[in-house]
């Protein structure tokens, strides 16, 4: 194979092609089936939303699965990438209801039917734009769209009906009330995960009102403190903590309970001015309880309105003294219900009262009016106004309120300890994440609220009847086919409102749907079989692969994603569905601002990678301590930086092309290790140190530590093309030794080459690129990873020291001001045990450029010691002249458009007497550099260039030679 200079293209150019290329070949298709079946390498690919749009985030974790993918392909493994797409749940349903104009829950039914909403819904997700596979494409990742499983699938969905019914089998779903997070423009209940992942707080400011409450059979009032006004309608009780001392107060005739240690705090003014007040008497909690009030509004019965005990309550926020609403608190539903206190609820899904003075209002906008009407009518001591961080809905910014809500829930409290165990023999990078994080995130959970009131999602497969004697039946149905058999239907689509329409006699009772549908976070966390529709089939498919090899998201789904995938699969299946885990922090913006659209403060990913190259911005990401879970400000000319330093490879190519095209070096198809037929320490050195790249990379990436595989590359690349490339440019274009010229191009082609092959996980366009050009070959990804190859550790260990010693020698002249270009005499290297090779000596004279390298060996040092002697003699100094000489006539030659290998007649003239004695001495020097055949001191004016040397003025005029 012969090679062309000149044939180096931009990457925009090649990366567009590659794309294009790839599907024409079907080169990704065969990377999977050139790979035996029954050695299968599985991930899992969580599912993103359809109506999202992909941004930086997502190209993150698309490059570190492409990224690990590619690796574990050229491990020899099959690794098969399907798509998948997450289409339920209230993220579609906001998307959709903005088109349709809807503005909450009730217009649906009112506005629209249901059977038409969840029509429009499925037709929202049927639509499916190339953006996301153009942007995937364009990034590099090999992944099938065509075969992409779809939550709202039939058969998916049937899978997820399969796991509920299992789960509720073993007693491990079960139907209750609890406090939940609610938003009342959605009107479903939110997971407290959902609300923690996606930091959907705001600051709010809210009413905070001191409120009296009067103790039966007295003059005495309890006066308690809250920030939710809207909820004293709905007070039942008042709890205290026994062991706290509280203080009788008098303020204006009129006398109060407070914590003791909360008086001095409360009693101020709007204004925070220390009110006047006697203190009359102290008690114990333990005194209050059990004590009768008056209700503040409407009284709730018998068992209502007495102060009940709490550890719970404090004195250091409030009074220390706590207003019960059971319906709208967890602590407080809790204790009311151990307690036999009713539990009072008089606001509707929507977050408006269905009783009372306030009837019909939205709870939020009376808040700040009823703390004020109370303040105005003698029942409330003051009011007072807090910011507070509160919770809104994540994807509508509705203001979320709790409420007593009756759902399904799983039980999360039982399997703790499963859960722990079964992540505890995974491997999570960073490791801090699942020993920290996530191990708290399963401690502090609550049991899992499945259910939702809404109509876009897997509905619950429960149909409920109620017997003569008022005793319910419930039948938990998993399978279509089960759903048959009791209703003698088949349905085309199993959605609501369809299955909510159809009944069924059970035990001679008519059931009906429950009316509800699955949390969608169960639905992805059941991706792992549902996707395969299991049990239904794909039975040995999904078994042989589970658990998966490796799944990959960013921080956010420590709450998200793969929690659902533990709770779900350990429950099912007694072990985590994953044995490795990458957890990557965020991107942020270049001021390290969260990205924005509203602010603009980042460029299009897209933008980017035209501009400067998906692989620089792939290699940026892997390369920054994203992949340790930790965030990263991305700026433009970071990408920009990494674009420069990939090209260093190209500059490799061009000069290695453009000799090997004059020379007629051939490329004779034998990749194999050299290392034994090389003679030249350079060669073996840099031969090594490709070998032991492989190396470090395997090492790395076995134990999934994408930012230590990545880290060693670039400066190999470095070493390639500033030591070894610049060390060995001579060989190439005026060696005498023919043999040795053949081992130059045999090794830079060899560590192109296998260059190429490590980087095609990293950077898969400038791999192909470079290998096919370097080799002729189909392709770099239908490679297995290379062998280590030998490694001659003596030339590795004898280079170090050689570039250490160069190191400080270099360091040594900048201190004293002189350039590398001015010879020296002398420099005294003292190492600490190696001794330095005869060509060590030589490099480091070429290099520090001094005519003498004295070395010696002292162990009792603690590195190698570095003496330069900065004395310049007249002819030193000359002979520095003639080094800035040749340099300025290389500028003339490159200036002219000259090839590397034409020969040319040069004219040298200056008026300076150093100078010319300086070209005299030298001329043999100058001409074998510069490729003169002749050199005279005649200027032919256009042609002639001046330069500056030393302040003498120097003319130049050179020509090509006949």
């Amino acid at each position: 194979m012969k090679f062309k200079a000149g044939t180096r293209r931009k990457a925009i150019e090649y990366e567009k092609d590659l794309i294009q290329q790839w599907k024409q070949n079907k080169t990704f298709e065969k990377s999977v089936e050139q790979r035996p079946k029954d050695k299968a390498w599985t991930f899992y690919d969580g599912p993103p939303f359809l109506t999202g749009t992909p941004h930086h985030g997502h190209l993150l974790v698309s490059t570190v699965k492409d990224v690990v993918a590619r690796y574990q392909a050229m491990q020899g493994h099959r690794v098969e990438r399907v798509w998948g797409w997450d289409c339920h749940g209230l993220p579609a349903e906001v998307f959709v209801e903005k088109q349709l104009g809807i503005k909450n829950k009730k217009e649906i039914g009112d506005k629209i039917s249901i059977s038409d909403y969840v029509a429009a819904c499925r037709a929202a997700m049927v639509k499916t734009g190339t953006e996301w596979e153009d942007t995937i494409d364009r990034i590099g990742r090999w992944v099938e769209f065509k075969g992409a499983y779809k939550t709202m699938d039939n058969e998916y969905m049937e899978s997820v009906w399969w796991a509920f019914k299992k789960l509720y089998e073993e007693g491990k779903i079960y139907e209750g009330e609890k406090i939940l997070v609610y938003c009342t423009k959605d009107a479903t209940p939110i997971s407290k995960s959902e609300v923690a992942m996606e930091n959907s707080y705001e600051v709010d400011t809210d009413p905070s009102v001191y409120v009296f409450f009067q103790l039966e059979d007295s003059d005495e009032y309890l006066l308690t403190w809250t920030t939710t006004p809207w909820t004293l309608p709905a007070n039942v009780a008042i709890a205290v903590n026994r062991t706290i001392e509280y203080s009788l107060v008098e303020h204006e005739g009129k006398k109060f309970y407070i914590a003791t240690d909360a008086v001095e705090r409360v009693m101020t003014d709007e204004k925070h001015k220390p009110l006047d007040y006697t203190v009359q008497q102290t008690v114990q909690g333990k005194d209050l309880v059990g004590r009768k009030y008056h209700p503040l509004f409407e009284n709730r019965g018998p068992d209502a309105h007495r102060v009940l005990e709490a550890d719970f309550v404090n004195a250091d926020d409030g009074t220390g003294i706590v207003h019960e609403a059971p319906a709208y608190g967890e602590e407080d539903y809790e204790l009311c219900k151990k307690e036999g206190v009713p539990i009072v609820s008089l606001v509707d899904e929507n977050g408006h009262y269905t009783e009372g003075r306030w009837l019909g209002e939205n709870i939020w906008e009376v808040n700040k009016e009823i703390a004020k009407t109370l303040v105005k009518e003698g029942k409330a001591l003051k009011v007072e106004y807090i910011q507070h961080d509160y919770p809104h809905c994540h994807r509508c910014g509705t203001k979320l309120m709790y409420r007593a809500h009756p759902s399904w829930f799983m039980d999360i409290q039982g399997q703790k300890q499963d859960m722990q165990a079964a992540t505890d023999k995974t491997r999570w990078v960073p490791k801090a994440l699942q020993e920290g994080r996530f191990r708290n995130i399963i401690e502090s959970a609550p049991d899992w609220n499945l259910s939702r009131d809404r109509y876009w999602a897997t509905p619950i497969p429960v149909w409920r009847g109620v017997r003569n004697d008022g005793t319910e039946v419930i039948k938990v149905v998993g399978s279509y086919d089960e759903f048959e058999q009791l209703t003698g239907k088949k349905l085309d689509d199993y959605h609501l409102p369809m299955v909510m329409d159809v009944t069924f006699e059970c035990e001679g009772v008519q059931m009906h749907h429950i009316g509800k549908v699955l949390d969608c976070w169960f639905e992805s966390g059941s991706m792992p079989f549902a996707q395969f529709h299991y049990p239904f089939e794909n039975k040995e498919k999904f078994e042989t692969g589970f658990p998966a090899d490796f799944i990959t998201e960013a921080i956010d789904q420590t709450r998200g994603w793969f929690y659902s995938l533990t709770a779900v699969n350990v429950a099912l299946f007694g072990k985590s569905p994953y044995k490795n885990l990458i957890c990557t922090g965020f991107i942020n913006a270049a001021d390290g601002k969260k990205m924005s659209k509203k602010l603009k403060n980042y460029t299009d990913p897209i933008e980017l990678m035209d501009k400067f190259s998906a692989d620089s911005f792939r290699l940026l990401m892997l390369s920054a301590p994203l992949t340790r879970g930790e965030d990263f400000a991305l700026s433009d000319k970071d990408v920009g930086d990494m674009a420069r330093k990939l090209s260093m490879v190209w500059n490799m190519y061009d000069f290695f092309t453009m000799y090997a095209e004059v020379d007629g070096w051939e490329f004779d198809g034998n990749l194999a290790d050299p290392l034994d037929d090389l003679t030249n320490p350079l060669d073996l050195w840099i031969v090594s140190r490709v070998h032991q790249l492989t190396e470090e990379v395997k090492q790395a990436m076995t134990e999934y530590e994408l930012t230590d595989a990545v880290r060693p590359i670039l400066p190999f690349i470095d070493d390639a093309s500033n030591w070894y490339v610049r060390r060995s440019r001579k060989r190439f274009w005026k060696s005498e030794d023919d043999n040795d010229k053949n081992d130059a191009y045999k090794t830079l082609h060899y560590v192109l080459v296998r260059l190429s092959i490590i980087m095609a996980p990293f950077t898969p366009f400038l791999a192909e690129e470079l290998y096919q050009k370097l080799t002729g070959g189909e392709s770099v990804h239908l490679l297995d990873w290379p062998e280590n190859g030998q490694v001659n550790e003596l030339v590795v260990k004898d280079m170090e020291l050689i570039r250490h010693v160069i190191t400080e020698a270099l360091s040594e002249r900048a201190k004293a001001a002189i350039k590398v270009r001015q010879p020296l005499q002398s420099l005294k290297v003292t190492t600490v045990h190696s001794q330095l090779p005869d060509y060590g000596i030589e490099i480091i004279k070429e290099e520090v450029n001094v005519k003498e390298v004295q070395a010696q060996t002292n162990v009792t040092l603690s590195a190698a010691k570095v003496l330069i002697d900065t004395k310049l003699t007249p002819a030193l100094k000359r002979e520095g002249m003639m080094r800035e000489v040749v340099r300025n006539v290389q500028s003339a030659r490159k200036a002219a458009g000259l090839n590397v290998d034409d020969r040319i007649e040069l004219q040298l003239a200056t008026e300076d007497a150093e100078l010319t004695k300086a070209i005299k001495e030298h001329a043999a020097t100058i001409k074998q550099e510069t490729l003169a055949k002749t050199l005279g001191d005649t200027v032919v004016a256009e042609q002639a260039t001046d330069a500056k040397i030393d302040g003498a003025v120097l003319t130049i005029s050179l020509k090509k030679a006949a």
